[in-house]
């Protein structure tokens, strides 16, 4: 029996990794998508967002309609859809088709991870409840975290079709061990029934939402399509408390939000979930934009917060059961305040100094991860143990989509302004050069061109007038003197004399022209290197402050000694 349940346990666990993998997997590879698809990057964003805003749109709704005509059928359908998306996504031959087979997997996971976390909760004794909640999250925590790892390895190896189809072979492994573990004959019912002005309500107001976080930076923040859906979201809200606090039977029981730990539950899960995923979002880009690195090295240099995840999120469900959630929050709390202080002072140009950062906040992460979602729990049980679930993975996607719509909105904009601060210094340099118009129109138009891709040039420059402009602009200089001194007819020993005089002149020119060009285009790269440095780092520096939000949640959690006693009950 205890084999069966600890099997159940892992099954389960492996549907959630595969569903909360894909919110972050697919990031770094955009730029091989793109290419492979021959899309835009507009068009592209869609295949994903798609995923989050439908997984968070969902999952409330699909984990309810699981309770009420039988959970583990609902997880069979929902690892099928998944599957189903996956090779979709995998074998696409167009940004339409992949975005289609995004779709058909973010309801495959809206279905895969509430069911998980019931049936494997559920599947355990009461003594064994808190150890299996403490597993379940902490694979929550460590698919989003190596998701960018995963993905930049998987897309360096196997291309980036890789990222969806390895997906295939872990679902057909859940599928096969479900089916052996599962009860297929469990029974409707009877007494449930589906909330649907709630359903309704919570699926528009989570639906305007996400797409208003995910969106807003490329529509505009006060753009009539983000205003419109903002306020759509705060009348959904406002209605939807309405229903659920008349409703029998509530698609989100309002008494979760009664219970003080559970409140604070949610507020650490958005939290650490933006903290977690600003890193995984903005040090990758930077290492492949400013430094210049592959995608997969780009991945492995943010691996130290994976790996502190993988260490710590074990042990800290141990250490709640010693010293009690109040200490185990304000630990990690401030593992990833510290972070985000290393964040804000560091060089990002010298390696160790990130590594420092991404260790802090991954052990921070680490730290919570697993605590948070048993104390979420907390006492409930029944339909309000599986709401508790469901409601915190949705706080857990918007945590995500807050953290990319926030972070990604800062870097535009700081980027709009290093790049203008940029041009204006190349400028100023450029014109000041004692070389011919030609030349500086020249460089500029290469600034203008390498600013457009937001990347620091890969290699320095020595040349930039090379010897075919050479030999084109002797052959016009040593024509141009021919006319002006009327010597076209002149013999061929006078010619050959000129020729060898213009040659002679315009080597010497061209010489000290790219010396000048050299030194100056290095300014221009260093201060490219600085600007941007500065534009990925300034976001970080603005969300330090904020990150004390954390420490004020601890007094929402019980007392070790109030903890402990409950625990023994």
């Amino acid at each position: 029996m205890m084999k069966k349940t600890t099997a159940l346990v892992g099954t389960m666990a492996i549907g959630i990794f595969l569903c909360i993998l894909d919110t972050t997997v697919m990031n770094i590879a955009l730029p091989a998508i793109q290419s492979g698809l021959s899309t835009s990057l507009e068009q592209l964003s869609w295949a994903l967002n798609l995923y989050t805003i439908l997984f968070a749109t969902l999952t409330i709704p699909l984990g309810r309609l699981a309770d009420i005509y039988g959970r583990q059928r609902f997880y069979l359908l929902g690892l099928g859809l998944f599957l189903l998306g996956s090779l979709f996504s995998g074998l696409a031959g167009s940004v339409a088709w992949l975005i289609v087979g995004r779709g058909i997997q973010s309801l495959g996971a809206a279905i895969v991870f509430p069911a998980s976390m019931t049936i494997g909760i559920q599947s355990v004794p009461m003594a064994k409840r808190t150890s299996a909640i403490a597993t379940l999250g902490v694979t929550q925590g460590l698919a989003a975290a190596m998701g960018p790892t995963i993905g930049g390895v998987v897309t360096q190896l196997f291309s980036w079709r890789g990222i969806f189809l390895v997906n295939v072979p872990f679902t057909l492994l859940a599928l096969g061990l479900c089916w052996r573990l599962f009860d297929l004959h469990e029974r409707k019912q009877q007494k449930e029934q589906l909330d649907m002005g709630g359903t309704i309500l919570s699926m528009t107001m989570l639906f305007s939402l996400t797409l208003f976080l995910v969106k807003g930076n490329d529509w505009g923040w006060t753009s009539y399509q983000c205003l419109g859906l903002i306020l759509l979201s705060v009348l959904s809200l406002i209605g939807f408390i309405a229903v659920e606090s008349h409703v029998q039977q509530p698609m989100v029981p309002l008494a979760l939000f009664k219970d003080k730990q559970f409140v604070g539950s949610a507020i650490v899960t958005i939290m650490s979930g933006i903290f977690l995923v600003a890193l995984l979002v903005l040090m990758p880009s930077f290492f492949t934009k400013v430094q210049s690195k592959g995608e997969l090295l780009a991945a492995l240099m943010i691996t130290p917060a994976s790996l502190m995840i993988f260490i710590w999120s074990p042990i800290s469900g141990w250490l709640l059961g010693k010293v009690g959630p109040r200490l185990v929050i304000l630990t990690g709390s401030l593992s990833m305040i510290g972070g985000y202080v290393a964040l804000s002072w560091m060089n990002p140009n010298i390696y160790w100094q990130v590594c420092v950062a991404a260790l802090l906040v991954g052990t921070g992460y680490g730290v919570v991860i697993g605590p948070i979602t048993v104390l979420a729990a907390g006492d409930f049980t029944g339909n309000l143990l599986t709401a508790s679930q469901s409601v915190i993975g949705v706080f857990r996607q918007i945590g995500t989509s807050l953290a990319v719509a926030i972070f990604v909105s800062a870097l535009s904009a700081n980027l709009v302004t290093a790049k203008t601060n940029i041009w204006l210094y190349s400028q100023d340099g450029v014109e000041a050069l004692p070389v011919t118009a030609k030349v500086k129109s020249d460089t500029l138009t290469q600034v203008k061109s390498q600013l457009a891709t937001e990347q620091t040039p890969k290699h320095k420059q020595t040349t930039f007038i090379g010897k075919a402009k050479t030999r084109r602009l002797i052959r016009s200089n040593y024509q141009r003197t021919l006319r002006q001194h009327q010597l076209t007819a002149a013999p061929v020993t006078v010619k050959r004399a000129i020729y060898q005089r213009v040659s002679q002149s315009v080597t010497q020119q061209v010489t000290r022209d790219n010396r000048l060009l050299t030194t100056e285009v290095a300014a221009i790269r260093h201060e490219t290197k600085r600007q941007l440095t500065h534009a990925f780092i300034r976001p970080y520096q603005m969300a330090m402050p904020f990150t004390g939000v954390m420490l004020l949640t601890v007094f929402l959690f019980r007392k070790r000694s109030d903890y402990l006693r409950k625990e023994e009950k």
